[in-house]
C-alpha cells in the first residue's frame, strides 16, 4: 500500500489493523558521469514500494534530499544540513504515529544518511513514541556483493550501477561507463581514507576527481536484478520479523 495514493478513508482499515510502515529515504547527488543525481533515492523507493506490495505494510513517500554536503562539489548536488535533517525526518516519522504506528523501518540507499536515522530512531525509543530502525539494502547481502564484484565501491561503483541498470537503466549514461572507471578511484584501501586511524578526508573529491568509486565495468541489470532481489527479501522478512514483535519488546529497558 502507497499512503499517498490513498484517500484517507481507505486508510482507516491500516491503521486500526497495522503498526508498521516503510519510510523510503535517499538523496539528489552526484554518482559519477554515469549515473544519474537520484541514484539513492530512486534505489530506496524501489526496495520500499515492492516490499509493501509483497508484504501488505504501508509506503510513505520518499525523502528525496539527504545529507549530502560532501559531494557538494559537483554540479546539482543538494543537502540539507544534518540537524535538519534529523528534525525533518523525525517531525513526519512522530506524523505515523499520531495516526497509530508504532515501529518504522527507514528503507535507507544513502551513506550519509544513517548515523542521523539511528539518532532520529533513538530519540523516537527514548521517549517511548515508536521504534524505528534504518535498513540499508547493501548491508543486507554484503557476501553476495563480495563475492559478485572484485572491487564494489561505496558509491557509484558497480553495485549501484548494476540497480539504475535493473531499476531505470534509461537513466544510465552506457557510454560513460569506462570514463566513470579511469576518472574515479578503483582501486582504495584503509590508507586511502585516512591515517594512523583518523579519516582525513572531508569531500568526496578529496579522494575522487568524478565523484565515484570502483569498477563499474563489472555492473549489469542481470546483476542489478539478482541483488535487487536478494536485498528486497531481506527488508520483507524484517518487516515481518518487526511487526510480530510485542511493543514492549522494543521499549528500553528499565534501570538497573
Amino acid at each position: 500500500m502507497y499512503l499517498a495514493d490513498e484517500a484517507w478513508p481507505d486508510l482507516e482499515s491500516y491503521f486500526e489493523s497495522e503498526s508498521l510502515a516503510l519510510v523510503p529515504l535517499g538523496s539528489t547527488e552526484q554518482h559519477g558521469p554515469h549515473l544519474p543525481e537520484g541514484t539513492d533515492h530512486i534505489i530506496a523507493e524501489s526496495f520500499a514500494r515492492a516490499a509493501a506490495a509483497e508484504t501488505g505494510y504501508l509506503c510513505t513517500p520518499t525523502i528525496n534530499v539527504g545529507v549530502s554536503p560532501h559531494h557538494r562539489q559537483f554540479h546539482g548536488t543538494m543537502w540539507a544540513d544534518a540537524p535538519a535533517f534529523r528534525d525533518y525526518v523525525e517531525s513526519i516519522t512522530r506524523n505515523l504515529a499520531y495516526h497509530g504506528i508504532d515501529r518504522v523501518i527507514f528503507v535507507n540507499a544513502h551513506g550519509g544518511n544513517v548515523e542521523h536515522l539511528r539518532e532520529v530512531g533513538r530519540r523516537l525509543r527514548d521517549d517511548g513514541t515508536m521504534y524505528a530502525i534504518e535498513w540499508m539494502w547493501d548491508e543486507s547481502i554484503t557476501e553476495r556483493i563480495e563475492d559478485v564484484f572484485e572491487t564494489p565501491g561505496p558509491h557509484g561503483g558497480p553495485k549501484e550501477t548494476s540497480l539504475i541498470q535493473h531499476l531505470a537503466g534509461e537513466l544510465v549514461h552506457e557510454d560513460r561507463i569506462a570514463e566513470a572507471r579511469d576518472g574515479g578511484l578503483v582501486e582504495f584501501d584503509e590508507d586511502t581514507m585516512g591515517k594512523y586511524g583518523a579519516t582525513t578526508f572531508y569531500d568526496a573529491i578529496d579522494n575522487t576527481e568524478n565523484g565515484v568509486l570502483g569498477d563499474q565495468t563489472d555492473a549489469s541489470a542481470a546483476v542489478g536484478k539478482e541483488l535487487f532481489e536478494a536485498a528486497r527479501s531481506n527488508l520483507c522478512k524484517l518487516c515481518e520479523w518487526l511487526a510480530d514483535q510485542p511493543f514492549e519488546a522494543l521499549t528500553p529497558k528499565p534501570h538497573v
